[in-house]
């Protein structure tokens, strides 16, 4: 019994860790515009639409954040063989990722920016490096509480995966959590289409994304106000969830049936999520219907 209480006290912080990773992820993709919106930030320059948004997309956020992430832990766990303090160890990984990520950030924005040239589209001095310092911080925070989670699940709960590997599971699992979660309410509505909510994206529309802000140009800051009120929180709650049931159920259920009432938990977990998911959806589409213009008072 004190060995199941002890395993949902490390579930429960574990799951703490990974909703900030996720709302720190989500953050430093949207003001990096590195995700789902990023291929219209790349298209307005050539629809004619001039901007001073980040463009630093490197790769989809899974992949990327599963290189940092297992980066970051791949350095802690070898500082950690020398008989480096846990807690320095990870911090120093995580550091040193970061500055890998601002490496990559900064030769994407620039070649990215630079291949549009021909169609009037600066390079803004300014917004590098102004943006790539921001990303940065929010990619340490990401990358730091994602592998002190990961090295908590292996010295709490004797996982048996190497630090590193573990990393590029979670890290990989980061991003999906960002991508699938955030980006739509940063992407889809406030970033780039000047349309009306709902009504879809016409192909005329592309690359028409919005480029003032409520005082003068908007630059990838006002992307990171907005999605930490709502695709911030929103992935982290996604991640921190993922993580707190997966390790829930492994705790709890795992001495049952030699391992399978784990397994059982665990698709029973995911059906009723399926279900409550659906019922949204319905119910979504039933209160406000597809988008239809507004009818006209009579005079």
């Amino acid at each position: 019994m004190e060995e199941i209480v002890f395993g949902i006290g490390i579930t429960a912080l574990a799951g703490a860790l990974a909703t900030v990773a996720g709302a720190a992820e989500d953050t430093e993709s949207d003001i990096g515009s590195q995700g789902d919106p990023n291929s219209q930030v790349q298209l307005a320059p050539q629809m004619g639409y001039i901007h001073r948004i980040f463009n630093k997309a490197i790769a989809g956020e899974p992949p990327a954040y599963g290189l940092w992430v297992a980066l970051g832990a791949g350095l802690a766990w070898a500082f950690m063989a020398m008989h480096i303090n846990p807690i320095l160890a990870i911090v120093l990984g995580s550091a040193l990722a970061v500055f890998v990520q601002g490496v990559y950030a900064t030769t994407a924005y620039l070649g990215r920016t630079a291949s549009l040239a021909k169609f009037g589209q600066p390079v803004y001095i300014d917004i590098l490096k102004s943006m790539t310092t921001v990303t940065m911080a929010h990619a340490f925070v990401a990358i730091f509480t994602t592998v002190a989670m990961c090295h908590l699940i292996i010295s709490a709960l004797g996982h048996p995966f190497p630090l590193p590997l573990l990393g590029l599971v979670w890290g990989i699992a980061l991003g999906a959590a960002g991508s699938a979660t955030g980006n739509p309410f940063y992407g889809k509505e406030r970033q780039y289409q000047e349309q009306k909510f709902g009504a879809g994206v016409p192909i005329s529309a592309s690359g028409n994304i919005v480029r003032y802000a409520e005082a003068g140009q908007r630059n990838s800051l006002d992307n990171g106000f907005f999605s930490a009120k709502l695709g911030g929180p929103a992935s982290g709650i996604c991640f921190g969830l993922i993580v707190f049931f997966e390790l829930w159920r492994t705790v709890v259920f795992e001495p049952f049936a030699a391992g399978w009432g784990a397994v059982v938990v665990g698709i029973i977990v995911i059906l009723v999520f399926a279900i409550i998911d659906r019922y949204i959806e319905v119910w979504a589409r039933k209160t406000f219907g597809p988008y239809t213009a507004p009818e006209e008072a009579s005079s």
